[in-house]
């Protein structure tokens, strides 16, 4: 996979009171994911060119796609492809790239959305709002022990804009 088409489109950087170790645990394993990522779990093959795949919380596949880098501890890209028709088609893949920087006694975790094309603020909006609630959740579970719960409606600017450019959404 070519990485260098791929240009940032949505950067979030959160700092959390944790190890390197236990935030890349995070990140890649299905019973801990399932805990912040709204009860989806990610299930990861851990090599370049591995499978990444969401499923909800009925098991249901949601998103999936490839593990483009993976160096443990401190750096995973994969692209992040929602089970949706057409969507890919029209819109490119999607590249996330997590980086993992220990700080003293933190952690500095810098989640990425790239894509190969311009899209549209409407597109990348439903990512500007997920991604930061992910992660903050994440940040909770880790530092507390509790997941952050948060309510969201879906992002009906996103949805609105995907049939707008006639791609069908659940």
């Amino acid at each position: 996979m070519n990485l260098d088409r791929f240009k940032p489109l949505i950067v979030y950087t959160i700092y959390i009171a944790s190890t390197p170790e236990k935030v890349w645990q995070a990140l890649t394993s299905a019973e801990f994911s399932r805990k912040y990522f709204f009860g989806n779990s990610v299930e990861i093959d851990l090599k370049v060119g591995g499978a990444y795949i969401v499923r909800t919380a009925d098991g249901n596949l949601h998103i999936s796609g490839e593990v483009a880098e993976c160096v443990p501890n401190r750096r995973l890209s994969f692209t992040f492809n929602v089970n949706w028709p057409e969507l890919i088609e029209k819109l490119g893949a999607t590249l996330v790239t997590c980086e993992i920087e220990p700080l003293g006694n933190a952690v500095r975790l810098t989640m990425t959305e790239s894509h190969d094309r311009p899209l549209d603020d409407d597109i990348l909006s439903g990512g500007r709002q997920g991604w930061p609630a992910i992660l903050s959740s994440l940040k909770s579970l880790l530092e507390t022990g509790e997941p952050l719960v948060v309510r969201m409606a879906p992002p009906e600017r996103m949805l609105t804009a995907l049939k707008k450019l006639g791609i069908r959404t659940p």
